[in-house]
């Protein structure tokens, strides 16, 4: 019985797949209708069944994968997996979204809304149950050498043009008010000048400044640029290779 509810819960086995799929659909369906309440202000009497009945059907689903851990995690010492389980990503994930219902976060954090705050978690459970997700993470964990490159050098750029910026632009004033105050000021300019968002709430004055700006913003295009690229060509190599399995 287990192992069938394993096969049901992983969908390991192909004449439980049909099962498999109607499990995720409803534990999505779940998910949705436990965040649907963090939209409003007002908080509805129905909205504390949605609650009710999602965190009821979460706990059911911790349960049961915690007592198919062993078919999961797979250690020679089966007991062993049992210990293990509430410590691996996933379960935390899981217990996470669970607890701010029981009430835990509230009386921890009485003074913030984070109890509330909390139940965003369960956006993470998508990770679960969405297979484009998990594809998604796989081309990120195959990826992470040349992403994690690309995060350094967009750091070490922001950080360059941040200094060149901040001392260029030192006691600039404009309308009365310093531009650049301090070199915070200048490093949320260069991350949003390398991200090509540009609020435009921080700018620089001088023909120099606006000089290293428009620098600043073709190098920002280039590196954006690159692992979205880098991002899109592993992940059609990874559909396509789950297509054939499937």
């Amino acid at each position: 019985m287990r192992e069938k509810i394993y096969s049901i819960l992983e969908c390991r086995e192909r004449g439980g797949y049909k099962l498999s799929a109607i499990y995720d659909v409803i534990m999505i369906v779940m998910i949705v209708i436990s965040i649907v309440p963090l939209g409003f202000a007002k908080q509805y009497e129905i909205f504390r069944w949605f609650d009710v009945i999602s965190v009821t059907v979460f706990i059911i689903d911790y349960l049961l994968r915690w007592s198919t851990a062993d078919f999961h995690l797979r250690f020679k010492r089966r007991w062993l997996a049992f210990l293990v389980y509430p410590f691996t990503l996933m379960a935390i994930v899981d217990m996470l979204s669970i607890l701010p219902s029981l009430g835990v976060f509230e009386k921890v954090f009485k003074m913030f809304r984070i109890a509330r705050l909390m139940k965003i978690l369960r956006v993470f459970k998508f990770l679960r149950y969405s297979k484009h997700v998990q594809i998604l993470l796989r081309v990120f964990k195959k990826e992470k050498q040349v992403l994690f490159m690309v995060l350094w050098i967009s750091i070490f750029y922001i950080l360059l043009t941040a200094l060149i910026m901040f001392n260029v632009e030192m006691g600039v004033v404009e309308d009365g008010t310093v531009v650049f105050a301090t070199f915070f000021d200048a490093i949320y300019w260069a991350a949003t000048t390398l991200t090509t968002v540009g609020y435009g709430d921080i700018y620089p004055v001088s023909d120099f400044g606006r000089v290293i700006s428009m620098i600043s913003s073709l190098f920002g295009v280039a590196i954006i640029a690159l692992p979205s690229g880098v991002i899109t060509a592993s992940y059609l190599e990874e559909l396509r290779e789950w297509k054939k399995r499937d």
